[in-house]
């Protein structure tokens, strides 16, 4: 539905270009003996001739239609020159179609801001410069106006006998308003800018000139080919009283038809009769509003700066009987529409550094044989992963979601080439939320090569474990500039599975900067063992960890290599305070150590019985690690409080007994016969059963059977419901005072004698009768 914005200014300049036949134009710059004669350009299918999607002005002269197909334009005009468009993986390929707009787009991007809407549609704010324009040579100083802008059309000015003697007269009229002023600088700007898309590019274009994008648009069409109107502010109710309703743009569909059979509108003149609130009753308050204001020629709209496209798509028809009815098919054509969008992707990403974050699936299905058969196949979205094999299978898996949920889970066949009563009659993928890579950042290019080709300057040690404890040790030649741990680059290589054979470089900025940051070392910055192991902020049984020889070293030198790197660890740790990283937020920090460090700490706490020296030592190790982040140590005497509140973490001891009450509650809230529950079965005692008798264990028995058996005479556990303080219960969180009052109910007692076996009896061996 329309959202109703902000109301516009009457002072914006906002010009809407539309190329002229454009696809007819591209071939006619390839064959320029197509030029003057009617021609068109049609699919790249052969039945009938192919549909034809763009037709030249010569040929619309003698009737041929866009809707047409290329035998029956033949039919009409005998001399027409049917062009076919380039054809790539069994599609049209626009891409020579693309590249000629964006040649457009290049200039008329020169004189304002400019959103392109199309291949062949650009939106122009050119207020700034037609101020800029009227402040320093306004149209009335001006000694001659170029031939292209006195061609211009201006709605609601009398044609007379001379109609480009009086454009040229409103054009530089002293005695205008400012914004009929305004409005007439653009049109000079935009007749400037048309020639130079036509020197530059052989293009003829149309344009529009008003004060919002809304009636620019509708001005661009009005007269065509290689023309241009103005939509002065007094012709605005002039432009929509006869406008039909589905000439409007976003009412030529559901919307529009709503108007006209509800309320009975057929023009955009008829919604003057209805009040705003009347129209926000109907459609509710944004739609309303959007209707009120489109009435009236109101438009808020803004041109967004916007030189490339905001996503990019690749899809195929697949009419009548050419319908995909086999996931094989689909498969084959999903592998081919994938190819081209990965490759779009691609060149997007090297061209202009952006990278896509969503993928799409769009299809249209119809079903034999089935009165739901006008159901709409469902679209489908995930993140988009790039590479061409990662794309094709996200894209598979989209189809398959879609295809269950249009047939239904239990009609679904997936069978490669089994026919299954529906066909794909239109696939499509796309890509959006297509954002530009910030500046200062590593190309993104990094993480789909092998690690020995992305970082050559790190050589591979042939000590396996000196290397890894480098990776991961917090060593000055390993930290930032503070001591702060950095990532390693080598961690989040994604590889590029299908294009290992093609090898790439990392960009020399990209390399500076990863020695700046620390992601890169030379050999020479290599630190030798004695350092990494001093320089460690861990305290270990060095004696137990490290090789002989390391031993023996330090056993010559007389001096024990724990406390040596003890006092080497208090003195580096003062120095890294002071320096440390100031790119990394501690919340950040945080974040990484409740999302990583705690779980592991807390691993199987829950279900362990966890004793005061357990939680004390798991204390002092969350505080090491905690201080360590801060760039603190304990000679700096600050609380425990204050850095848990600098990193924003929770205790890890109550971290750890909100996990074990939810493990209670989740552990009691099970069957009795549950396996969670094994333990708690073997050391209970049944109250109706007779407790084993001392006697009974032989004397070959052991003392460990005895305290075993002894275990069964100990009564079972028993709470009183009148000993459970209720003021402690409302303390613990809601879910968990649910789940106790649920255990303090009352059990209902079975009235069958016998216990229920469930529907294990229907399993158990027949009795003899």
């Amino acid at each position: 539905m329309p959202v109703a914005r902000p109301e516009s200014s009457d002072s914006r300049v906002i010009a809407h270009v539309d190329m002229d036949c454009f696809y007819v134009q591209v071939e006619q710059r390839k064959q320029p003996s197509l030029r003057g004669q009617p021609a068109a350009v049609v699919q790249y299918n052969s039945w009938q001739g192919g549909g034809l999607i763009a037709v030249s002005y010569e040929a619309r002269k003698f009737g041929v239609k866009r809707s047409m197909r290329g035998d029956e334009a033949k039919e009409v005009c005998p001399e027409i020159h049917l062009v076919q468009v380039p054809v790539a993986r069994g599609k049209a390929d626009l891409n020579s179609y693309r590249n000629a707009g964006s040649e457009v787009v290049a200039i008329l991007s020169r004189r304002g801001r400019c959103e392109r809407a199309s291949i062949d549609e650009v939106y122009l704010d050119l207020t700034i410069a037609a101020e800029a324009m009227l402040a320093d040579n306004p149209p009335e100083c001006l000694e001659t106006i170029s031939e292209e802008a006195v061609k211009s059309h201006v709605l609601g000015l009398e044609v007379g006998t001379d109609p480009r003697e009086n454009v040229r007269h409103w054009l530089t009229r002293s005695d205008a308003s400012h914004r009929d002023k305004l409005l007439a600088c653009g049109a000079l700007i935009v007749a400037e800018l048309r020639l130079q898309v036509l020197e530059e590019t052989e293009f003829t274009c149309s344009a529009g000139i008003a004060h919002n994008k809304m009636l620019a648009k509708l001005a661009s069409g009005m007269n065509k080919p290689a023309q241009q109107t103005l939509v002065p502010f007094s012709s605005i109710s002039k432009l929509l009283e006869t406008l039909p309703i589905k000439k409007m743009k976003q009412l030529g569909g559901k919307l529009g038809t709503s108007l006209q059979i509800d309320l009975g509108v057929n023009t955009v003149g008829d919604l003057l009769q209805f009040s705003e609130e009347k129209l926000q009753e109907y459609y509710g308050i944004n739609t309303g509003s959007w209707l009120w204001n489109t009435a009236r020629g109101i438009s808020g709209e803004e041109v967004k700066e916007r030189l490339l496209p905001n996503s990019h798509g690749s899809g195929k028809t697949f009419p009548g009987p050419r319908a995909l009815k086999t996931v094989a098919s689909v498969e084959k054509w999903l592998s081919e529409l994938c190819e081209e969008l990965s490759e779009r992707l691609q060149s997007d990403l090297e061209q202009n550094k952006r990278i896509a974050h969503t993928l799409t699936l769009h299809a249209q299905a119809h079903k034999s044989n089935d009165a739901d058969s006008f159901k709409k196949f469902p679209s489908k979205s995930c993140p988009l992963r790039y590479g061409t094999a990662k794309i094709k299978e996200d894209a598979l898996s989209l189809f398959q979601a879609g295809l269950r949920e249009y047939l239904g889970q239990y009609n679904l066949k997936t069978s490669g080439n089994q026919n299954c009563g529906w066909g794909i009659t239109g696939l499509s993928v796309s890509a959006s939320k297509i954002v530009a890579i910030p500046s200062g950042t590593r190309s993104i290019m990094n993480y789909f090569q092998n690690q020995e080709e992305t970082y050559p300057q790190v050589k591979l040690s042939s000590e396996k474990l000196f290397q890894d404890a480098l990776l991961l040790s917090p060593s000055e030649n390993c930290l930032g500039s503070g001591g702060h741990p950095t990532l390693q680059s080598t961690e989040g290589i994604a590889r590029h599975e299908e294009d290992k054979e093609t090898k790439h470089c990392v960009e020399e900025e990209d390399k500076e900067m990863c020695k700046e940051k620390g992601f890169l070392l030379s050999p020479e910055q290599l630190p030798d063992k004695e350092t990494l192991i001093c320089s460690s902020p861990v305290y270990p049984k060095w004696e137990k960890e490290y090789p002989r020889w390391e031993k023996d070293q330090t056993e010559s030198s007389g001096v024990s290599l724990t406390e040596k790197s003890r006092d080497t660890f208090e003195s580096e740790e003062g120095k890294r305070k002071s320096n440390k990283e100031k790119n990394m937020l501690l919340r950040l920090k945080g974040k990484f150590y409740k999302v990583v460090i705690r779980p592991t700490m807390l691993y199987g706490a829950k279900c362990w019985p966890v004793k005061n020296p357990h939680v004390q030592k798991i204390k002092v190790a969350e505080m090491r690690i905690l201080r360590w982040m801060c760039g603190h140590t304990r000679l700096d005497k600050i609380r425990n409080e204050v850095i848990r509140d600098k990193v924003g973490v929770a205790p890890v001891e109550d971290k750890m007994r909100e996990v074990r009450l939810r493990w209670f509650g989740h552990v009691k809230w099970r069957s009795i016969e549950a396996p969670v529950r094994r333990c708690e079965r073997l050391t209970s005692v049944d109250p109706h059963s007779e407790p084993p008798q001392e006697n009974s264990l032989t004397r070959g028995e052991s003392s460990v059977d005895a305290r075993l058996c002894s275990q069964f005479k100990r009564p079972s556990w028993s709470y009183d419901i009148d000993e459970i303080d209720q003021d402690v219960l409302k303390e613990l969180p809601k879910q968990i005072q649910e789940e106790v009052q649920a255990w303090l109910r009352p059990q209902k007692r079975s009235n069958t004698v016998k216990k229920d076996l469930g529907i294990t009896r229907y399993f158990l061996p027949a009795k003899d009768k």
